[in-house]
């Protein structure tokens, strides 16, 4: 079973988590496009989750946004009278109504970031945030000292185990990282994406490295061919799979199957085996829906990494199909 250790916490953790974007439902911006992953279905959600724990899985990532707070409350009831079992991951910085589960826009400020930390402790019925993550990626680094400071004073009440910042930006991580208790980093990697200077930044300053999208939303499952079409109320609803990145990833995906599978495991678990063997400080968060797709994620735990004879195939792969790691979804 694969273990890991968010960063300077010194919190551990199964070598995975399960990203709950997903679980949260349908939701929308201001301008009423599409937020979330489609219907779902919570009672299944519920199951989901019961099953992860029994296979293993201890981490559970989540924010205030991810349906409206419905993601939040959805986990906080699977986690009922389990929440020694559990390290739990929230995110702040996005103002929501969840009535009209709508996103109503971002807020930098401390006193959103302790609203919004009493919020989500409500919702998952828990009085403390093992981990708490700056959600805007984007925000400029230079003026997050106070943000530093006020997580830092959630530390000290108890509120908060540690904290970090939810960003590919190298730069951005480094600021976040002077701070005493950020010991996390989440970043888009997979095999196809992914900002290798964060994953060195997170090295260095003793960070985990939360990777959230391992499986390429869905590319490395083998579940999409060019032509396929998804539902409006699914945030991938615009993907032109027919042509132009996403349909590049899409054959790139069919071209190094046959590696990731090579020794029995299903595509995706070779897609997060491929994270676990490109650092030590990778935790893959794959989002899911259904018991299924937690089965098939989970299972990666007693397959462990790839090997340097798989890792190197792949990469000789991309080469040749001409790939650029890039952030294309």
């Amino acid at each position: 079973m694969i273990h890991r250790t968010l960063g300077r916490s010194g919190i551990r953790i199964s070598g995975m988590g399960l990203g709950c974007w997903a679980i949260g439902g349908p939701y929308v911006t201001e301008d009423g496009n599409p937020c979330g992953w489609g219907d779902v279905d919570d009672a299944e959600s519920i199951r989901a989750i019961h099953r992860a724990l029994e296979m293993g899985v201890s981490f559970f990532d989540t924010a205030e946004c991810y349906g409206a707070g419905h993601s939040e409350k959805v986990l906080g009831e699977a986690l009922e009278g389990r929440r020694g079992q559990v390290v739990i991951a929230s995110k702040f910085g996005h103002n929501v109504d969840e009535q009209k589960r709508q996103a109503t826009g971002s807020d930098p400020s401390i006193e959103h970031l302790n609203r919004s930390c009493e919020t989500s402790l409500k919702r998952l019925r828990t009085d403390y945030l093992d981990v708490l993550q700056f959600h805007l990626g984007g925000y400029d680094a230079d003026k997050v000292d106070p943000l530093i400071e006020a997580l830092e004073k959630l530390v000290e009440a108890g509120k908060v185990r540690c904290y970090g910042w939810s960003t590919d930006d190298p730069a951005r991580a480094a600021a976040f990282a002077r701070g005493k208790h950020c010991s996390v980093v989440q970043q888009q990697l997979n095999i196809f994406e992914g900002n290798e200077q964060t994953l060195a930044l997170a090295e260095r300053e003793n960070l985990a490295s939360i990777n959230r999208g391992p499986l390429a939303k869905g590319i490395l499952t083998a579940k999409f061919t060019r032509g396929t079409q998804l539902p409006d109320n699914d945030v991938r609803h615009n993907w032109d799979t027919r042509e132009g990145a996403i349909a590049q990833a899409i054959d790139t995906a069919s071209a190094i199957r046959e590696v990731l599978t090579s020794d029995g495991r299903t595509p995706a678990q070779g897609a997060i085996g491929w994270l676990w063997a490109r650092s030590a400080v990778t935790v893959p968060i794959p989002g899911f829906k259904t018991v299924a797709q937690v089965e098939d994620n989970a299972g990666a735990l007693e397959q462990g990494p790839l090997n340097e004879s798989q890792m190197r195939q792949i990469e000789e792969l991309l080469d040749q199909s001409g790939w650029q790691r890039q952030r294309f979804a």
